[in-house]
């Protein structure tokens, strides 16, 4: 069903017109990040219309029970009228797999499915790298786990995996799977960039290698989306992860500026509306800062440029970013955590440094016709990764340029603010026109985030339940692909997901709105070694089916190997169906009936 603050918006965006609507539409969201004002009309219009076909119109009296029963019965109904696409049959998912690769699936699977040996599985890489070398310990993990789950070290033994998918109609998305975590506080005896934040901060150290590591990466990803080009020139996509171009300990930096504006945002809407009048905002801005009455004139109207005599988030946001902001808060009255957040001048030109490395990518990208998927990564840096594909959104995605989005941003459906933020997004989109593209995903960083918060003693990003998760992320494709169906093509979304029933919703919903198979703005993906059985039945049907194909030396990719068996360890563990699937298979080889 949809998620409250949807299904509040959907009611307050029947109302009609004016400004009483627009307070309505914006304190739907979650107050976190505040909402915004309906001239981005279209976007409200998608709400209500996705809550209107969802479970039908709902009067005023409607409870929570009823909705729940709506949606349910829509549901049946959609289900009975799902286009034929067998997800169980062991042919499609692993007939063109060779008996030892079937055998590996199963192992691979079994070994997954083993709690204490996920457990404690990168203390016993490291026992063997000790005792066995890292030359004999390497050579068994590309045999198995690696040979597994990546598509190989480089372009040359990607390609018969490659080849093998397109013959089976799946498009390559590939990854440099290397990950990347900061330094740490304790940076001394680095050599370094040294900077010191104004409002005496303490001093930091931002790595020379560091800084040479995402310059050597820039080519790393050139090198992929070429690749894409090669094997896939009008439909392949290539991925990115920011923290490979970008310091992360600045990225977590420049996240904490991020909220820091959105909290200051939040003491100006003393209602919790989402909008602030223009004698509001005054009145807060002189209390917070020093500034005469031509300055302040001159903020109003980039705030406000339409005089409607309403400031909203998205365009406060667009004001104080983490390079402008060290202008506003050299004004401030008092030294609070938004001026404590200020960064150096040698922290804003590492920022920029991070920003012009995207931008080559995404310029290369354009120039070659590879569409960009940037990964979502820790919630500690996705503030400043939201910031930053944003940025390239509004170049690259341009809808007096490009018929079609080259940038795709990640949604992780199981954190509890990602509805409001692909709202607001929706709304950017509509605003600075340029067409919105998602990659939406359940999210891999659970145990990471949860530990984080209890060591923080802050309250856990990610949903309670998993049937929140569930729900957050089929509500998530219902709106995006009612709102492509209202307004045309552009918007595109890329589901990214094994679980079975949110494949089902998508198929379903495509051919209840009369999307065929093969359209551009829908695309399917799993990542390599998992559920088969979605990729390959998709790809059969004539569905835009990808796989993620991570790749890099195995001494790189070591992190991401042990995060799909840590954070997917319960996936893996209830895989009764693909290993179902593989023994079926199996057996039908060795048959002699």
């Amino acid at each position: 069903m949809l998620s409250s603050h949807v299904r509040r918006a959907a009611r307050v965006a029947r109302l009609g017109n004016g400004a009483c609507v627009q307070r309505a539409v914006a304190s739907s969201a979650v107050p976190y990040f505040r909402g915004t004002p309906s001239p981005d009309a279209s976007v409200s219009r998608a709400i209500t219309t996705s809550k209107s076909k969802a479970s039908s119109v709902i009067s005023p009296g409607t409870s929570p029970a009823d909705v729940g029963a709506n949606h349910r019965r829509d549901d049946a109904k959609a289900s009975s009228t799902l286009p034929s696409v067998d997800f169980a049959d062991s042919a499609s998912a692993h007939g063109s797999k060779s008996t030892f690769e079937i055998l590996r699936a199963i192992a691979v699977f079994r070994a997954c499915r083993i709690p204490l040996l996920v457990k404690h599985a990168e203390g016993l890489l490291n026992l063997s790298t000790k005792v066995l070398g890292s030359t004999i310990t390497n050579a068994v993990v590309k045999h198995t786990f690696f040979g597994h789950f990546c598509a190989g070290e480089d372009s040359t033994d990607m390609k018969p995996v490659i080849d093998k998918l397109e013959s089976h109609n799946i498009g390559p998305i590939l990854d440099y799977a290397a990950e990347s975590e900061g330094v740490g506080d304790d940076a001394s005896g680095t050599e370094g960039i040294f900077t010191q934040p104004p409002f005496n901060q303490p001093a930091r150290v931002y790595d020379y290698k560091s800084e040479q590591e995402c310059d050597r990466h820039v080519d790393v990803f050139k090198n992929c989306i070429q690749s894409v080009k090669d094997v896939s020139p009008e439909h392949g996509f290539a991925a990115l992860k920011v923290t490979a171009l970008g310091n992360p300990d600045l990225l977590e930096r420049m996240s904490v500026m991020i909220v820091e504006v959105k909290k200051l945002f939040a003491k100006f809407d003393a209602d919790g509306s989402g909008l602030v009048s223009r004698e509001e905002f005054v009145r807060c801005y002189e209390h917070h800062f020093h500034v005469d009455d031509g300055k302040l004139a001159e903020i109003l109207d980039m705030l406000d440029p339409g005089n409607t005599g309403i400031v909203d988030y998205i365009n406060f946001a667009e004001m104080l970013t983490p390079c402008t902001l060290p202008s506003y808060t050299l004004t401030c009255k008092d030294v609070g955590p938004l001026a404590l957040a200020t960064p150096s001048d040698d922290e804003i030109a590492l920022m920029k440094r991070t920003s012009e490395r995207l931008h080559t990518l995404a310029e290369e990208a354009a120039r070659c016709g590879t569409k960009l998927l940037v990964d979502a990564e820790h919630q500690k840096y996705q503030p400043a990764i939201d910031n930053l594909v944003l940025e390239l959104q509004h170049k690259f995605n341009a809808k007096d340029k490009t018929e079609r989005p080259f940038v795709f941003n990640t949604y992780q459906c199981y954190l509890k603010d990602t509805p409001e933020r692909m709202l607001t997004d929706l709304r950017r989109s509509e605003r600075f026109s340029f067409h919105f593209a998602a990659k939406l995903v359940r999210g891999a960083y659970m145990v990471h985030e949860r530990e984080r918060a209890k060591k923080l003693d802050i309250p856990s990003p990610i949903h309670d339940t998993i049937e929140d998760s569930h729900n957050c992320y089929n509500d998530a494709i219902e709106l995006l692909l009612r709102h492509r169906v209202q307004q045309g093509p552009g918007l595109e979304v890329m589901v990214a997901t094994h679980n079975k029933e949110s494949v089902e919703k998508a198929v379903g919903l495509m051919s209840e709105l009369g999307l065929e198979p093969e359209d551009e703005s829908v695309h399917f993906a799993q990542l390599f070694g998992m559920s088969d059985n979605l990729t390959f039945t998709l790809g059969g049907h004539g569905y835009n089916a990808f796989k993620y194909l991570p790749y890099g030396e195995v001494q790189e990719v070591m992190p991401y190997l042990l995060r799909r068996a840590q954070e997917n360890g319960d996936m893996l563990g209830n895989a009764r169906t693909e290993i179902g699937l593989l023994n079926d298979e199996l057996r039908k080889r060795f048959s002699f009936a």
